[in-house]
């Protein structure tokens, strides 16, 4: 089920209204309630892998209390091992199954050997990264004695099972999330409409930015022979904002539609091609998982401490875990390691951590400095992004060749694309990022907008209409549902 579908436009009330209507005095059937609706929006699907998330479910809750009742430090590793395990084997074998075996045989023709190796058809089930993730977070952290085990099986099935945020994030930690199901929830008119202008503007950079940009860049990138340098620019260009529009719109309209319900969610995007460098656009995108990977492999590796080599080592394995969490395919690899190389002379000089302050505070404009900074970190992330766009490495290398080696000065030969629809595409691009530069200090860009009310309902009612007019004849599924 597609936030951007007719079929969550009908289901969203239907349990919103149950919701608050029959479960508004009982915590217990408010959370019953999320679990049955959660499971039916993931089983709108495929209703075969609602199994993965009750197995997931069950080993995490039992492994939980059985932490929880051992003092033995060997048991104790043993359950968290084990969790691991199952957690980590069940996202290996769909995800990864294989891209390992193809890469093994492969491997071998290499040295003239031939291998008979069985690739299987497996069907990726949607969202396995993002809530295999949150489950493990809530063994590692009990296990590290960060939070106590839930006895409540209901309160911790619809923890896993969340579904405004369970296909494709924010990846939520136990111990913010699953505390909120265990207090009552009442209905708070304010969060609620500031939920809805969340979703709104979510809506807006998917269907608007994301699904408009995606109609070009596919063309650009399914057939870059045919266009000259600066169209495949133009066409890398389309793609960074397809994929910022489509995963941030996602967590806008997940975080959003939590607080329709009671529920806080922690912010993923905090308005990142406004960064100044690779390290702060890390600080500002897919902020869950970028922490996640931080807390539960970089710091237990030994982060930023002891020697050059060491610190060389962790920031590669974590961009390159990073890129392959991403997918089974070696462009996700590469990528992880550009950005891992454009990460380290910050890190080595220690530059990391020069851009904690928000830009241009207390300003309109940023200065001169600071706007050469971010079209070079855009420019750089632009470029690491071909890679994650492209269907092979030979993809990408052609694409980029063909960026040095095509009339790189000449003009866009757009033949196969209608100038007045690419014209109000850039437009909209433009009054979009005007509107995130002037809400960058806030969680999101419509969370605070003019005093006036008429003026609040001209933006509201101009967002709607460019939604209804601009939306493509196509849906475009969410790009973060196969990862």
């Amino acid at each position: 089920m597609l936030f951007n579908s007719l079929d969550f436009a009908i289901f969203l009330p239907i349990i919103f209204t149950l919701y608050w209507i029959t479960g508004s005095k009982n915590i217990k059937a408010q959370n019953v309630l999320i679990t049955i609706a959660s499971y039916i929006f993931y089983g709108w699907w495929d209703w075969r892998f609602l199994g993965l998330i009750f197995i997931s479910t069950v080993l995490d809750y039992l492994i939980g209390l059985a932490l929880s009742t051992s003092n033995s430090k060997l048991k104790r590793k043993f359950l968290l091992s084990f969790s691991i395990l199952i957690n980590l084997g069940f996202l290996g074998f769909f995800k990864y199954y294989n891209f390992f075996i193809e890469s093994f045989s492969q491997a071998f023709s290499f040295f003239g050997l031939t291998l008979n190796t069985n690739s299987l058809n497996i069907i990726l089930p949607v969202g396995i990264s993002f809530y295999t993730f949150q489950t493990l977070s809530y063994s590692i952290d009990v296990y590290r004695e960060k939070l106590k085990p839930t006895r409540d099986f209901t309160a911790f099935a619809a923890f896993v099972c969340f579904f405004p945020q369970l296909v494709a994030g924010p990846i939520e930690r136990a111990v913010h999330l699953l505390p909120q199901f265990n207090v009552k929830r009442k209905f708070d008119l304010n969060q609620a409409s500031d939920g809805l202008r969340q979703i709104l503007w979510g809506l807006f950079k998917k269907i608007v930015i994301a699904d408009n940009c995606a109609e070009y860049a596919n063309l650009i990138f399914g057939t870059p022979e045919n266009y000259n340098s600066s169209s495949l620019i133009i066409g890398a260009v389309f793609f960074a904002f397809q994929i910022y529009g489509d995963f941030s719109g996602y967590s806008d309209i997940a975080i959003g539609t939590s607080r329709l319900f009671g529920f806080d969610l922690k912010k993923n995007f905090a308005f990142p091609y406004f960064s100044r460098d690779i390290a702060e656009f890390w600080r500002r995108w897919h902020i869950s998982l970028s922490t996640w990977f931080r807390d539960y492999l970089y710091i237990p590796l030994g982060g930023s401490r002891g020697s050059t080599g060491k610190k060389i080592r962790n920031v590669f394995i974590i961009f390159l875990v990073s890129g392959f969490w991403h997918g089974a395919n070696w462009t996700f690899i590469i990528w992880g390691a550009i950005n891992a190389l454009y990460f380290l002379p910050l890190m080595l000089r220690n530059k990391n951590r020069d851009n904690l302050d928000e830009i241009a505070k207390e300003k309109i404009l940023p200065s001169v400095f600071d706007l050469i900074s971010i079209i070079k970190t855009f420019a750089l992330t632009v470029f690491a992004w071909i890679f994650f766009r492209a269907d092979s490495l030979d993809h990408a290398i052609l694409y980029i060749k063909r960026i040095f080696i095509s009339a790189p000065f000449s003009k866009p030969n757009f033949n196969l694309i209608d100038s007045k629809l690419y014209m109000l595409l850039v437009t909209a691009i433009g009054i979009f990022l005007v509107i995130e530069w002037l809400g960058r200090f806030n969680n999101h860009a419509l969370e605070t907008t003019f005093k006036q009310r008429s003026f609040r309902y001209i933006l509201y009612s101009a967002i709607i209409i460019s939604i209804i007019l601009l939306a493509p004849s196509n849906d475009q599924t969410f790009i973060y549902f196969q990862f």
